[in-house]
C-alpha cells in the first residue's frame, strides 16, 4: 500500500507501491526473478527498480543459457523438435505438413493450424525503444549485448499443431453457456460483443479517443452487470498494408499504427503487473490516452478493494481474412505456470506474460470476424479464489486456409480496466 511519509525537511516523497503477488488458488509459482516479486520492490532513488532490472537483464544473457536453446534450435534437422511439451517445428509450413500427414481434423467450424509458442522456460526481457539505455555511447556494449538477446529471443520459438473451435459456436462445447455473456467471460476468459462505432477514422488517434473509447466504455457497462466505472486508457491500431505515418508519438497520445502481428503466444498483464499498471493509472495518470484520473492513494486502495478486471476488446475495420487474432479458453491452463516477460522503462518494469505449449490448451478464433464483432479477452481479474478465469492469453496467426496475399487484418485493440 502506497504511504506518505515526511521528511526532515517537511517534504512529501511516495513509497513505490508494491503489490502483493496475488496468485490463483491452485495455481503454481510463475517462472519468475526474485520470487515473482515485483521490481516496484528494488525501487532506489524513484528508479522504479528498472536499476535492478537492465542488471538482471544482461546477467540472464551473460550465463548464456538463452543462446544454447537458440543454437539447438537453429542447428536442429528440418522435421519435428522432440520437447518435452510435445512435438515443435522450426518453420510454420513444416508444422502444416504434419497436421495434413497426420490428419488432425478440427470441428466445423474450426481449422487445424500451428501457433507459436516459447521454449525458452526462464524470465525474459525487453528494453523498449525509448530507454535511455540505447543512447548511452558509455554502455553500446550493453546495448549490443541486450539487441542480440532480443533477436534471439523470437528464435527461441517454435510452432506447434492446435485445433482452433469457432468461438460464436461455444454453446456447442458448453451447453447453456453464450459467448455472448459476462458467464462466459468468467468461464473461459473470452467473450464476444457487438458493436457499430461512429468512429469515421481509426488512424486518427484523436477521434479514436474522442468518439471510440467511449463507445467501449458504455459497452464494457452494459456488457458486465454490476460495474460501475469503465477506464479505457490506450489502444493500437493493427495495418500491415498501411501505406501512411505509422510514426508513434506517446506525448500527443498518438500509438501510430503497427506493421507487425505479435506472432507469439502470449498475455499482456500478470498477477503483479494488472494490479500495478492499474494504481499508476489511478494515482498518476500514467501513460493514460483517456479520461485524465485523480485518485488519492487512499481512493484507489478502495477503489481496487473491490473487483476489478482488465479486459482487452479487438474491433475489425473490414472482414478479416489473414492474420487472426486467436485466444485461449481458462480452464485449459489454469495449473499451469507462467513465464515473465519484464518489459524495462526508463519509469517502470512492465511484465507481461508467455507460456510453452500443452496439446490440451482449449483454442477459439472468430472465422471471418466481421467489423461489428468485439472480441473480448481477460488480461487479469483481481478475485483469485478459483471461481472465475484470471486470464486468456492469444496471439496472431497465419490462417492456412487463406492465401498469404489475402488482405491482412485490420483492427483496433483497446485495454480497459472494469470496476464493480
Amino acid at each position: 500500500m502506497d504511504q506518505i511519509n515526511e521528511t526532515e525537511n517537511e517534504e512529501t516523497v511516495s513509497i513505490p507501491y508494491v503489490p502483493t503477488l496475488e496468485l490463483t488458488a491452485g495455481q503454481p509459482e510463475p517462472v519468475a526473478a526474485h520470487g515473482g516479486l515485483s521490481y516496484m520492490a528494488f525501487e532506489k532513488d524513484g528508479d522504479a527498480g528498472t536499476t535492478l532490472a537492465l542488471e538482471d537483464a544482461i546477467a540472464q544473457v551473460a550465463t548464456g543459457e538463452g543462446q544454447r536453446v537458440f543454437e539447438k534450435i537453429e542447428n536442429a534437422p528440418p522435421g519435428p523438435i522432440e520437447t518435452e511439451w510435445g512435438l515443435g517445428f522450426k518453420s510454420f509450413d513444416e508444422c502444416v505438413d504434419y497436421i495434413r500427414e497426420n490428419n488432425i481434423e478440427a470441428p466445423e467450424g474450426g481449422l487445424a493450424l500451428p501457433l507459436p509458442y516459447t521454449v525458452y522456460e526462464n524470465p525474459t526481457y525487453s528494453v523498449v525503444t525509448s530507454n535511455a539505455l540505447w543512447k548511452d555511447p558509455a554502455r553500446k556494449a550493453e546495448a549490443d549485448m541486450l539487441r542480440q538477446e532480443e533477436k534471439h529471443t523470437m528464435r527461441r520459438n517454435l510452432y506447434f499443431p492446435h485445433v482452433m473451435r469457432d468461438a460464436r459456436r461455444i454453446e456447442e462445447y458448453y451447453p447453456g453457456l453464450s459467448p455472448e455473456t459476462p458467464e462466459c467471460m468468467d468461464k473461459l476468459g473470452v467473450s464476444l460483443a457487438h458493436m457499430d462505432s461512429k468512429c469515421q477514422n481509426f488512424y486518427d488517434s484523436a477521434e479514436v479517443e474522442r468518439v471510440f473509447y467511449p463507445e467501449i466504455e458504455q459497452l464494457l457497462l452494459d456488457f458486465f452487470p454490476g460495474a460501475t466505472d469503465a477506464l479505457v486508457y490506450n489502444h493500437d491500431v493493427f495495418d500491415k498494408d498501411y501505406e501512411g505515418d505509422r510514426t508513434e508519438d506517446q506525448d500527443a497520445k498518438n500509438p501510430g499504427v503497427n506493421a507487425n502481428y505479435a506472432n507469439l503466444v502470449h498475455n499482456d498483464l500478470n498477477d503483479n503487473s494488472g494490479r500495478v499498471r492499474c494504481r499508476e493509472l489511478l494515482t498518476k495518470n500514467l501513460r493514460n490516452f483517456g479520461r485524465t484520473q485523480t485518485y488519492t492513494e487512499a481512493e484507489a486502495d478502495e477503489k481496487m478493494s473491490r473487483r476489478f478486471m482488465s479486459i482487452n476488446l479487438a474491433k475489425p475495420m473490414e472482414t478479416v481474412e489473414q492474420f487472426p487474432f486467436v485466444l485461449c479458453a481458462w480452464p485449459s491452463f489454469a495449473t499451469q505456470p507462467y513465464i515473465n516477460n519484464y518489459r524495462i522503462y526508463d519509469d517502470r518494469v512492465g511484465e507481461t506474460t508467455r507460456f510453452t505449449n500443452r496439446p490440451d490448451h482449449e483454442w477459439y478464433w472468430f472465422p471471418r470476424q466481421q467489423p461489428n464483432e468485439v472480441s473480448m479477452l481477460k488480461c487479469y481479474d483481481s478475485i483469485t479464489d478459483g471461481s472465475v478465469s484470471r486470464y486468456s492469453f492469444h496471439t496472431a496467426c497465419i490462417d492456412p486456409t487463406v492465401p498469404m496475399d489475402a488482405p491482412c487484418r485490420k483492427n483496433v485493440v483497446v485495454r480497459s480496466y472494469v470496476f464493480f
